[in-house]
């Protein structure tokens, strides 16, 4: 008899909860109450409004079958109208849809709330904090830990999509989520890899984290991603390395343990991805920091020859980040060699005033392969390319620095060659420096003497010889 009373106790206890609920939601005061039918695309705010709190009572006072019923109205409500997203982390309850990611609830409500909650965290910046701030991160990063597969990949790209707002991205290492984030890059489906991928991409900018990243062995999953995973795998992972790679000497220590120079020198072969190839380019640059690296990279004909077609062929991104390499490093005569049909570029590349810095490491490659005659004498027989240089001396042309081409110009004329000075001379250069030395361009007048002094000793030998 007691155990009786208590049960109805209980099941009246559990209908008031649920009628208080519904009162308090305000959805028996409309006539439609009972059956509520899904919203059409042109249907007011209000009425949306109304939807989302009708599904939401739903979700919390019915059993299974009624939260599963309830939950399928949200997702098809959020996958049709990308923009309710916005108006369910205001009108519903997120934090109760949070709680249905436990592992208590039964599989399949969990199953569907994870997938809620994964377009919720990734549709708009409300929503997503929505999820964030009633403590979304935790959960998702347990089912990404030890869910089925397509729950890890939802959760996957829920906690990227978290993790992309810089002021949630510090909470990953309170739920011990860096080393959920690289076994889920270790293991993971390609779906999961890549998002984890993303996730890590997002938190390696944070100073906390960094050191967590690289005592849990994130960089050589990171660079087996390289090799192995998706193309969205491979973007996230590159990203993640070239922050690590420039975050100081100890990550690049590890980097370079972990043989990651050679597997990027590599990856560069065979990436399609233009942005890929920007991080990778990234991270080699800082790498090559090293001495010991400086040198590899310029050893290597195969990738010296590589960043030529870059700047031949690559966006402007790819073209200055390789020109910049080319300046910095130090390259054989041999590989200047190989790589002086990349001067025309570099000299077009000078032409532009953006990106900031452009024309600077233009100029830079430019001067680093000029010490080579035979490249000094091939450029100035370019007559393009000459026409170009000496429009870039002109002083009326405001779009270029002048030191640049004033360096170039230094470069082929300090080389000794009297057909170099020759060319210049008669391409028009002359007038330029002079109008640039008294304007007191750095380095116009000792570039202006020694084309000047070579013209008229060339003059008086032929007068002595006639």
């Amino acid at each position: 008899m007691q155990s009786d009373l208590d049960m109805a106790s209980t099941s009246l206890s559990n209908l008031l909860n649920d009628l208080q609920l519904l009162i308090v939601s305000g959805v028996l005061r409309q006539s439609n109450a009972i059956v509520l039918s899904h919203p059409r695309a042109d249907s007011g705010k209000e009425d949306l409004s109304f939807f989302i709190k009708d599904l939401f009572t739903r979700l919390q006072i019915g059993g299974v079958e009624f939260k599963k019923k309830a939950l399928e109205s949200l997702l098809q409500l959020l996958n049709d109208d990308e923009k309710s997203a916005s108006v369910v982390a205001k009108e519903g309850n997120v934090g109760y849809l949070i709680h249905l990611l436990d592992f208590h609830n039964q599989p399949s409500v969990r199953e569907q709330a994870t997938f809620a909650v994964s377009v919720l965290a990734s549709a708009s910046e409300e929503s997503r904090k929505s999820v964030f701030e009633e403590g979304g991160l935790g959960p998702l990063l347990r089912i990404l830990e030890t869910g089925s597969t397509s729950l890890r990949e939802k959760a996957a790209i829920a906690v990227e999509a978290i993790t992309a707002d810089h002021d949630n991205a510090w909470a990953i290492s309170a739920y011990g989520g860096i080393a959920v984030l690289i076994e889920a890059c270790r293991s993971g489906s390609p779906v999961t890899q890549a998002h984890a991928a993303g996730a890590i991409r997002n938190v390696a900018n944070v100073e906390d984290i960094k050191t967590v990243l690289g005592e849990e062995g994130a960089v050589l999953v990171l660079l087996q991603l390289l090799v192995s995973g998706t193309t969205a795998a491979q973007d996230n992972a590159a990203i993640a390395i070239a922050i690590l790679a420039s975050s100081g000497e100890n990550f690049r220590a590890l980097i370079i343990k972990e043989r990651g120079l050679q597997r990027l020198m590599y990856m560069i072969q065979d990436l399609s991805s233009s942005n890929t190839l920007e991080y990778v380019l990234r991270a080699i640059a800082s790498l090559s920091a090293s001495d010991l690296m400086g040198r590899t990279l310029s050893s290597s004909t195969t990738f010296i020859i590589q960043l030529g077609e870059f700047i031949k062929h690559g966006n402007v991104t790819l073209q200055q980040l390789s020109a910049s390499l080319l300046g910095d490093l130090p390259i054989s005569d041999g590989n200047k060699r190989a790589i002086s049909s990349c001067m025309g570029s570099l000299v077009k590349l000078m032409e532009s005033p953006k990106p900031v810095g452009l024309q600077e490491s233009a100029a830079q490659a430019l001067v680093s392969l000029l010490t080579v005659r035979s490249n000094r004498k091939e450029l100035v027989r370019d007559e393009k390319s000459m026409m170009r240089l000496v429009q870039m001396l002109d002083p009326k042309n405001e779009m270029v620095d002048k030191k640049f081409p004033v360096m170039v110009v230094g470069s082929i004329v300090g080389g000794g060659s009297r057909g170099c000075r020759k060319r210049l001379f008669a391409a028009g250069a002359y007038p330029h420096l002079q109008r640039l030395s008294s304007m007191e361009v750095v380095g116009a007048k000792k570039v202006m003497q020694r084309l000047a002094g070579n013209r008229l000793r060339s003059i008086f030998g032929r007068t002595l010889r006639e």
